[in-house]
C-alpha cells in the first residue's frame, strides 16, 4: 500500500469514527425526550436492518441468503445478535439515559481491554507488556474521568457507570462473535442480518407501532440521524477505509469518537467537565492507543 492510499483510507476512517462520535451525542438528546430504551432500539435497528439489506441486496444479489444455508453460521449469527449487537445497543442507551454520552463512550471505548482479558481468563492467552500498561493506565484513567479526582463522589450516577462498564462487555462480544462468519461472508450482509433480527426481537418486546410516545420533528431527525450516521453510512464508509489502510491502522482511529462525543457534548448539550475528568478520558484513549498499536 502506497502513502498516498494509506492517507486516503485514514481520511475515510476517521470520517466514520466522527459519525460515531456525533450520533453518540445525538443519542443523548433522544435518551433525554422519556423515549423509552426498547422503543428506540425498535426504530434503530428495524430501520437500519432493512436499509442494510437492500444495499447487501444491490451489491451481491441473492447471495445475501447464503448465510442461512449453514445452520453453525445462523448460530454464531443469532449469537452476535443478541449478545453482541442487541445488549450493546441497550446497555450503551441506558447508560447515556442514565449519565451522559461522554462518560458512556469512554466506558465502551474499553472494549478491546476487555478482550485482553477475557482472553487471558478463558482462553489462557499469554499477557504482554502492552497489556499491563495498558490496563494500569485505563484503570487510573477511568478513576479520574468518573470521580474528578474525588473519591467520594462520582460524576456520573452509579447505575451509569455500570451500565457503561457493561457496555464495553457487550461491545467486546460484539467485535468477537461476528469474526468465525465475517471470515465466510460479506461483513454488510452479517450485520445487516444481525440488525433485522435485533429489529424483530426488539419488535416482540415492544412494537415501534404500540404505545408511540410522543413525537416531534426533532426527534424523528435525531433519530433518522442516529440510524442513517450512526449505523449506516460510518459502516459502510469504514469498509470502504479498508480498501485503502490495513485494518491495524484503521482500528486505532476508533479514538476520535470519543473525542467527538466529548467536544460536542461540551458545545451543544451544555455538559461541564474539569480538566481531571478531560485528563481521565485521555489517559483511557491512550491506554487503548497502546494496547492496539504494540500489542499488534
Amino acid at each position: 500500500m502506497t502513502k498516498s492510499r494509506i492517507k486516503t483510507g485514514i481520511f475515510w476512517a476517521l470520517i466514520a469514527s466522527a459519525m460515531w462520535g456525533i450520533s453518540g451525542t445525538v443519542l443523548q438528546f433522544v435518551s433525554h425526550q422519556a423515549l423509552p430504551a426498547t422503543w428506540v432500539l425498535s426504530v434503530r435497528t428495524s430501520g437500519a436492518g432493512l436499509i442494510l439489506i437492500v444495499v447487501s441486496f444491490i451489491r451481491y444479489g441473492t447471495k445475501i441468503f447464503d448465510i442461512f444455508k449453514s445452520w453453525r453460521a445462523v448460530g454464531w449469527l443469532f449469537a452476535y445478535a443478541i449478545f453482541g449487537l442487541m445488549a450493546n445497543l441497550f446497555t450503551f442507551y441506558m447508560s447515556v439515559q442514565k449519565g451522559n454520552a461522554s462518560a458512556a463512550t469512554i466506558l465502551q471505548y474499553l472494549s478491546p481491554l476487555f478482550i485482553v482479558i477475557g482472553g487471558a481468563l478463558f482462553f489462557h492467552q499469554k499477557l504482554v507488556s502492552a497489556d499491563v500498561i495498558s490496563f494500569i493506565v485505563a484503570l487510573v484513567g477511568v478513576f479520574l474521568a468518573i470521580t474528578r479526582g474525588n473519591i467520594h463522589e462520582l460524576a456520573i450516577p452509579t447505575n451509569a457507570l455500570i451500565w457503561g462498564i457493561l457496555s464495553g462487555i457487550t461491545a467486546a462480544f460484539y467485535v468477537v462473535l461476528p469474526t468465525p462468519i465475517n471470515r465466510e461472508y460479506p461483513p454488510m450482509i452479517v450485520l445487516g442480518w444481525a440488525l433485522v433480527i435485533a429489529g424483530v426481537l426488539f419488535n416482540i418486546y415492544h412494537p415501534f407501532w404500540v404505545n408511540v410516545p410522543p413525537i416531534h420533528t426533532s426527534t424523528i431527525v435525531a433519530i433518522l440521524t442516529i440510524i442513517l450516521i450512526g449505523t449506516i453510512l460510518p459502516f459502510l464508509i469504514l469498509l470502504h477505509s479498508l480498501n485503502f489502510a490495513p485494518s491495524s491502522v484503521v482500528s486505532i482511529l476508533d479514538a476520535v469518537q470519543p473525542v467527538v462525543t466529548f467536544v460536542l457534548s461540551i458545545l451543544f448539550l451544555g455538559l461541564k467537565f474539569n480538566w481531571v475528568e478531560c485528563l481521565g478520558s485521555v489517559l483511557v484513549i491512550i491506554a487503548i492507543f497502546i494496547l492496539q498499536r504494540y500489542r499488534r
